[in-house]
């Protein structure tokens, strides 16, 4: 009897186990707004110790751990980018992602200062 009930417990632990991975894998891709850094951070440290430059396809975000790879789609378009997370922010709560204007520009019009988008960690 204290087998079964040992069975029993082992069971639904892995049960909760596998419902919560399944739960965090339909969080795998987030929507949110993008905006991008002004020329003035050029040649400034950021949060991870880099040096920033617009040149370079990199990306803020208040969470992600810095080096994260993600890839951005423009819902507008449907242009895609890869960035790497090297900085904190940005700190307006209506975004998730602060990109270099390199970036910003391969997905969308520099002349628009936020564009909607969805993205999704790769590495």
């Amino acid at each position: 009897m204290m087998k079964r009930f040992i069975l029993v417990i082992i069971m639904m632990i892995s049960t909760f186990g596998v419902y919560s991975f399944k739960n965090n894998a339909t969080d795998a891709k987030k929507t949110s707004y993008a905006s991008y850094y002004h020329d003035k951070f050029n040649g400034r440290k950021t949060a991870s110790g880099e040096i920033f430059d617009n040149s370079k396809l990199t990306a803020a975000n208040r969470t992600l751990p810095f080096g994260t790879t993600i890839k951005v789609t423009n819902l507008n378009n449907g242009k895609e980018v890869i960035v790497k997370i090297n900085d904190r922010g940005p700190f307006h709560s209506s975004r998730a992602l602060d990109m270099s204007r390199a970036a910003f520009d391969e997905i969308g019009d520099t002349d628009r200062g936020t564009i909607p988008v969805e993205y999704e960690i790769i590495d």
